[in-house]
């Protein structure tokens, strides 16, 4: 028996301030759904494999995919989302939502099965089952979030209508008749006699229960406790032909029970209310999320809920970092490295430099992820941030060269990143690391510098990672941060990107003077 659409969505159940969705405050509207879905960015900025890992087996993995790629402009729709994750928080509402969400995927599971069962009568005994499950889970989550405290919008909106829902007719009538069959069922008894390769069903007379019996007789044997030898053998939903036939009999001597199943089944084919069924698929956004970066935070790093704009590009985050590193740092027992930016006034572009292996692109992809997840209403790494809610991200990251195509490597280069700035406007963010690497530092300079040229002219927020020191110092709208090494040890990194000028010659003094050869000391040990 397929699960249909429900009969009472609660229409007539809500008022002025009725609930629409966990994830939007009003429809949203649908707009051009490859700009929503753009995900050339994700696996450059290492974002593929953090959502991959939060959707993980959950139900309809690809519209919930669709979720962590839809990237909002609205600050009222990031900040009420912010909300709801604000109230989880609580972990005994979140441990409530948990147990409401396990019991959905319960009913689910039982209702995915119905059309693989070869019985009728097995099909209405799942689906009998299912809808109890159902009851439990909504009757239970009224008395949980009844006493919490909540604040969220949607959660309240929420809290409102299935308070409403729980006492309407609809469900009333639901859960009565669900109790009734349930009981009616758990009355019947029979006996199943089997000899030779036939079996005989027969209703219970008060014949004797033999398995109490035998029991009973070995009873005198036992001593103490014993190692259980016995093997536990997992039961399938579908049953085996004898089965199927022994139900079929015991449907026939049970007609007035398995009548009255029937009406039911057929009186409430779509039990499952649609509003009660779209929170529990919305709510999966929250719940997934917060069980991905569960072990981070108990690690002691931080989560924050940013301030966000859309018309003002002063922004700043302390304390972040790249959370898909974290997250494998973390499960390795290894320690994270937290950095910080901050752009004010008319700066808009920062510039990393520094010696190889020392974070650099590692920053560069937490301030892709932090503003990509902002822009999605979820927490994001760090202990404090605002962070501009732009309308298309793009990354250029270095790339090997195909051998398939005709252009050389520097070629392709030059080709990716016109079309990426020809398709930037000046909300965009731009994330560059190391192009041009392929070409000589002059060639490397003069070209980096037509690309600073025109990304200053866009007024776009970009982050560039290269070798080429000078690009640092292009306008007053570009900041220079460099990656730090340990001073008594220039080949260790400490992963610390910090705001300074690039000169391009720290890295290379510092081994000059750990090996003694810079030119004070050179020109000493030649005079002598």
């Amino acid at each position: 028996m397929a699960q249909q659409k429900s009969q009472a969505t609660g229409q007539g159940l809500d008022g002025p301030d009725r609930f629409i969705s966990l994830l939007f405050p009003k429809p949203p509207v649908e707009t051009d759904s490859g700009v929503q879905q753009d995900r050339s960015f994700a696996a450059d900025l290492n974002l593929d494999q953090i959502i991959a890992a939060v959707v993980g087996d959950r139900q309809e993995p690809d519209p919930f995919t669709a979720l962590f790629y839809r990237q909002l402009r609205d600050i009222d729709t990031v900040r009420y989302r912010q909300e709801a994750f604000r109230d989880l928080e609580d972990e005994t509402l979140l441990g409530q939502i948990q147990h409401f969400a396990s019991r959905m995927r319960r009913v689910r599971a039982h209702l995915a099965q119905l059309e693989k069962m070869p019985s009728v009568y097995q099909r209405q005994g799942w689906f009998l089952d299912a809808a109890a499950t159902y009851c439990d889970a909504v009757g239970s989550l009224v008395d949980d979030i009844g006493s919490t405290h909540l604040s969220a919008r949607g959660l309240l909106a929420f809290r409102d209508f299935v308070r409403t829902y729980a006492t309407s007719a609809a469900f009333t009538c639901l859960a009565i008749d669900t109790r009734d069959r349930k009981d009616a069922l758990a009355q019947i008894r029979y006996c199943v006699g089997i000899r030779g390769v036939s079996v005989e069903v027969s209703r219970y007379e008060g014949e004797s229960d033999y398995s109490a019996e035998v029991l009973q007789t070995f009873e005198r044997f036992k001593q103490g406790a014993v190692k259980d030898y016995r093997v536990d053998y997992h039961v399938g939903p579908v049953m085996n032909h004898v089965g199927v036939k022994i139900l079929d009999r015991v449907a026939q001597l049970f007609k007035d029970e398995f009548s009255a199943l029937d009406d039911y089944c057929r009186l409430h084919a779509a039990f499952v209310d649609e509003t009660v069924e779209r929170f529990d698929r919305e709510i999966q956004f929250y719940l997934a999320y917060l069980e991905y970066i569960a072990p981070v935070r108990s690690a002691g790093l931080s989560f924050c809920y940013p301030e966000v704009t859309v018309d003002e590009k002063s922004i700043f985050a302390t304390g972040t970092f790249d959370l898909a590193l974290a997250k494998k740092l973390v499960s390795e027992g290894k320690p994270v490295v937290c950095n910080g930016f901050q752009l004010a006034g008319s700066e808009r572009v920062i510039v990393v430099s520094g010696p190889n292996q020392g974070g650099k692109s590692t920053f560069a992809r937490a301030f892709g992820q932090i503003h990509h997840l902002a822009s999605l209403g979820c927490p994001v790494p760090g202990d404090a941030a605002r962070l501009f809610l732009f309308d298309r991200l793009f990354t250029h990251f270095e790339r090997e060269e195909d051998s398939s195509k005709m252009s050389g490597k520097l070629e392709d280069d030059l080709l990716r990143i016109r079309g990426i700035l020809e398709t930037t406007t000046s909300d965009s963010i731009l994330i560059l690391n190391e192009i041009f690497t392929s070409t000589t530092l002059r060639d490397a300079g003069f070209l980096g510098t037509k690309v600073m040229e025109k990304i200053i002219q866009l007024d776009l927020l970009c982050v560039y990672v290269t070798f080429v020191h000078e690009l640092a110092s292009l306008s007053e709208s570009v900041v220079s941060m460099v990656s730090l090494i340990v001073p008594d040890n220039p080949a260790e990194r400490t992963f610390k990107i910090v705001r300074s000028p690039a000169d391009g010659l720290a890295h290379a003094l510092a081994i000059a003077e750990k090996h003694d050869l810079t030119y004070q000391r050179l020109r000493a040990r030649l005079a002598r």
